[in-house]
Parts: structure tokens; sequence; C-alpha cells
């Protein structure tokens, strides 16, 4: 892992380190004409390393993406994978890698649901280089990829153990160019990650204290990056906090990503904002479960008491702040799909690690309140 302002700057060394002389940039539709994209290629290019590129993950990437995207990737011939740009553009480039170079297994045959497939060494997937350019997801670290699935309509991930990224860049310069509501919305996606992760009611002292740490450096910084875009040092501590939160995950997430998913399968919202309207509806319905758990929680936040309550009002002021919706109904949300969004969120694994079990008529209840009225 390479850190630091001008750490990208290390790519072309990194290729020569991974054998990677065609290396293929994949990125999202949101970051293909930022000025940084056509920096690193220009820079790979100088480097003599042929570099292609393929922009086309949609905010919400879908399988017919992935595929169109490893076929580009065969096109150019290349040898290893530049994920560059958010949580969509990362996905999306660690979704391609499975399929870019073997084809005995289709994309969802790497179904998380299902058995790993077998007989994969680690030279049936490309490497891949990851560069975050927001600070939200924490996608950088490990292989898992969201995926919508166009036949199912939900979304799903896939994953192989061997696919996990090779190297990753964490430059924060590449997230000073992220709009304010950008920054905010990726970044309180960054803080569920936290939260959730360690609200997962199973024993993981390095996942819960990667987590608190993450939550520590997020909260006392996302104001500034957001109010102040051009602050390297906001933005650096933004970033190594959603890296450390996207390694607390592994433990697992909970209700807000299992609704949030679904919400974004089918309405394509953005995965951050969605979220962070939701988190309020979650954490009223998990109090007893996390209320035991708050006090390492409000020392972090810098809380004068670890009750419940004082904790759920510091997270709607701190989305109030933000100016965070308050309802799904303002992102277009209709009470018509609730049935079918709650069924599909039923069966998304995040829900299992959530600290307290939901039937399908209790999920139909959150995300009534989350369409209506989120929080106060």
């Amino acid at each position: 892992m390479e850190y630091g302002p001008g750490a990208r700057h290390e790519l072309a060394a990194l290729c020569n380190q991974f054998g990677i002389s065609r290396p293929f940039i994949i990125t999202d539709q949101g970051s293909l004409n930022l000025p940084f994209v056509a920096e690193l290629q220009h820079a790979l290019n100088a480097a003599g390393l042929a570099c292609g590129l393929y922009g086309g993950i949609e905010p919400n990437p879908t399988d017919s993406t992935i595929v169109a995207g490893a076929q580009a990737y065969q096109a150019w011939d290349a040898d290893g994978i530049i994920a560059l740009g958010g949580g969509s553009g990362l996905d999306g480039a660690k979704a391609i890698a499975l399929i870019a170079r073997q084809k005995r297994c289709e994309l969802w045959a790497f179904d998380f649901d299902q058995p790993v497939p077998t007989g994969f060494r680690a030279q049936d997937f490309p490497p891949v280089i990851t560069l975050p350019t927001t600070a939200g997801t924490g996608a950088e670290t490990e292989s898992t990829a969201m995926v919508t699935d166009t036949r199912r309509g939900i979304k799903g991930c896939v994953w192989h153990p061997l696919a996990r990224p090779s190297a990753v860049i964490l430059d924060p310069e590449l997230t000073r160019s992220l709009p304010a509501n950008l920054t905010a919305w990726t970044g309180f996606d960054a803080i569920i990650h936290a939260l959730e992760a360690y609200f997962v009611p199973t024993f993981n002292p390095l996942s819960d204290g990667a987590a608190l740490q993450a939550l520590d450096l997020l909260w006392h910084s996302i104001d500034t990056a957001v109010q102040q875009g051009q602050d390297l040092e906001a933005r650096g501590k933004m970033l190594i906090g959603s890296c450390l939160a996207g390694v607390a995950f592994l433990k697992g997430l909970g209700l807000v990503h299992a609704l949030s998913h679904m919400v974004g399968a089918t309405y394509n919202t953005h995965h951050g904002l969605t979220n962070a309207i939701i988190l309020p509806v979650v954490l009223r319905f998990n109090q007893a479960e996390i209320s035991p758990r708050l006090k390492p929680v409000a020392q972090v936040l810098d809380l004068p008491d670890a009750e419940f309550e004082t904790f759920y009002t510091a997270i709607c002021a701190k989305l109030d702040s933000l100016n965070i919706p308050k309802s799904l109904a303002e992102l277009g949300v209709e009470h018509a799909d609730i049935d079918a969004l709650a069924t599909k969120s039923l069966g998304d694994p995040a829900r299992l690690t959530n600290p307290r079990d939901s039937s399908l008529e209790q999920l139909k209840t959150l995300l009534a309140h989350a369409i209506d009225h989120a929080r106060d």
C-alpha cells in the first residue's frame, strides 16, 4: 500500500513490479473525463506501458457492463487492471477481473452466497492496482464487488479469495476535486461502514479496533473535507478512515446496507446517500442490541455520555449539517415498491450480520419509515 499526496506517481513502478506491461484503466462514467484519468494514462504511456481505458461503469454497476468491460480488456490484450474511481469504478474493475482472463466460469459463478469456485490459481486473475478517488466505500483492499444482477433485479456480491488487489494507492490529491455533496455522501458511507461493522455481534477485536479508529478519523474530518475541499490533511484522514472502515467490515455489515442495496438496484440511487438516509431508522430498530456497546463509540465521537438518545441525536445532527435528505421519497422511492424491496432485502447477506434479526414485515415497516420520514 502506498499513501500520501502524489502517491499516484508510483503507479508505473508498481505495474513493473507486478509484471504489467499493458495496463488497462477501468473507471466509472462520472470520473472518465476528469483530469487525473488522462494524467495517469499519459504517465503510463510515457513509461513505455501501453495503457488502455474503459469508462463505462455505471453508478450502480450492472453485470452487462461488467461483461462489456471484460471484452474491452481482452480486445486491448491487457495484462493488468488499474481500478480508478469511486466505489462503483473499483467494484466494476474488480468484477471485470474475475472474468477477464479465465473462461471457465461466468460472473455469477462467483456469487458470494454460493460456494467458492474451485480449481483456480492466482494467475487466472489479472493483477489489480486500486486507486480510490473518493473516501467512502473502502473497496480498495478486497476482491468483493457489488454488482446489479439485471435478471433478478437485485444487488449481489461477487468475489474470489485469489482475486484480491495486488496493490493500493491512497493519494488524497485525487479526492480534492470531489464536490461537497459527493464528499458528504461518500464520507457518511464510510462512517456507516465503521458503525455497522463495529455493531456486528461477533468477537473480532481487530475489526472493532479498525472500525473505531476509522470512525475517529472520519467523524472529525468530514466537515472540513466538505467545507474546505482542498484541505489535504482532512482529505488524507478521510481516505485512511475509509480504508480502515473497509477492512473493518470484513466482519460484516447490517440492515442499512441490506436495504440500501436493493433501493440502489431498483432506483439507481447513490449508494452513500441512500445509506445515510436509512441509517437513523435502522439505529432506532437496533437500539436495544447496540446500546450496551456504545461507550467506545461515544468516546470517539466526544459525546457527553453513552446513552442511545445522545448518540442518535449526534448522528442526526451530523446528517442535518451535511444536508442529507430526510426521506427516501426525496430520491423518488415509492411505497408501491416496498413489498419487492423488502423481499429482496431479506436475502441480502448484510441482513444476517445485523445485531437484531428481522422479519419480512419488519423490513417493510423500516422501508415505509425511511420513505416517509427517516429522522426528525
